[in-house]
């Protein structure tokens, strides 16, 4: 079985450190900058591309019946606005070469 490893904001902020030469605190600031502003866009119900790597898409679920998996009983799911990802060609193609 793979080991599963997770990137973290500290590790982005460490990786500007070193290849851009700025502070730690600044490489951090940076990232969180980043990341708020990402955050911001989608909490206003825009979409999020970063060419090269993939698109952050809003989408709105209607209601819908679903099924208790453990009863068998149908049980309405509400409306929601969901979140999804779909990466760019191009990283798909260095995963899949990865």
């Amino acid at each position: 079985m793979q080991s599963v490893d997770t990137l973290t904001r500290a590790e982005l902020a460490d990786a500007i450190h070193r290849q851009l030469g700025l502070s730690r605190a600044e490489s951090l600031s940076m990232v969180e900058s980043i990341l708020q502003h990402m955050v911001t866009a989608l909490s206003d119900g825009e979409n999020v591309k970063i060419s090269g790597f993939g698109t952050f898409l809003l989408r709105d679920k209607g209601e819908r019946m679903g099924r208790n998996p453990k009863t068998g009983v149908e049980v309405p799911i509400t409306p929601r606005r969901v979140l999804t990802f779909r990466a760019s060609q191009m990283l798909k193609d260095r995963i899949a070469g990865a």
